[in-house]
């Protein structure tokens, strides 16, 4: 299983938030680029990066930081955050940006997923953000009238090969992850899960660990690493993570 770091980036810093609030932010370092160099001499096979001021303005709004993450390490990087139509997911990649996340287009325009999975693959990632058992859009700022696990077999269905899946309750709150409705929406779908949000101990990931026969491929973690409750050679241990990524 794969353990992944998360970068959240708003205004050029390193940050996280719960819930997605935005007034409720820790800054944990002004240089990113540094921390994802930590994070590559850990261990870590793959960082996770989300734009926030991108999610909330509709297109991305710190390349220039993205680009200095990727020229700093050799792991390769998956970014979400405002990405709405094909040509921010050609630069991104053309940039040098493994995967790239397509959220709120997923619901607002799914022929655009679909065209991009025809173009660029599996390096189309879907996330899926959840609200209640509703997905959330535009940076969490709306709910849409779709299930989870409906919007996650429509994108199956055009050849997403995995969904980023994250509990918005449990985001940057160190409650522990939404095990039920992780496992739930992977016996649903039958393609890759990634598991995202709550991840506050060890045991987290063990429990996590538990559902990879299930389809989920990794977690996510932030709050936790920066907050020094998970420890990234724990995680890595628990996880027997030895490949390499290939996109």
């Amino acid at each position: 299983m794969l353990i992944i770091p998360a970068i959240d980036l708003r205004a050029g810093k390193c940050v996280r938030l719960v819930e997605g609030k935005l007034d409720r932010e820790t800054i944990y370092s002004d240089d990113p680029a540094a921390v994802a160099h930590i994070w590559e001499n850990s261990g870590a096979p793959l960082l996770h990066i989300v734009d926030l001021d991108g999610a909330f303005a509709g297109s991305p709004r710190n390349l220039d930081t993205i680009s200095s993450i990727i020229s700093s390490i050799s792991i390769p990087v998956q970014v979400g955050g405002g990405i709405r139509d094909l040509e921010t997911v050609d630069k991104l990649l053309q940039m040098g940006v493994a995967r790239v996340i397509l959220g709120t287009v997923a619901i607002q325009k799914p022929l655009l997923v679909a065209e991009a999975v025809e173009r660029f693959g599996d390096r189309i990632v879907v996330g899926i953000d959840a609200r209640d058992g509703k997905v959330a859009i535009e940076g969490w700022g709306l709910t849409a009238e779709k299930d989870v696990q409906e919007l996650a077999l429509e994108v199956s269905r055009v050849g997403v090969s995995r969904v980023i899946f994250t509990d918005i309750s449990r985001d940057g709150t160190l409650k522990g992850p939404n095990l039920e409705a992780v496992k739930k929406l992977a016996l649903a779908c039958k393609i890759k899960i990634i598991a995202s949000g709550g991840v506050s101990t060890i045991k987290d990931i063990e429990a996590l660990k538990t559902l990879e026969p299930h389809g989920v491929e990794g977690v996510i973690v932030g709050k936790a690493l920066y907050a020094g409750t998970v420890d990234i050679f724990d995680a890595l241990a628990v996880a027997e993570e030895k490949r390499s990524i290939s996109c």
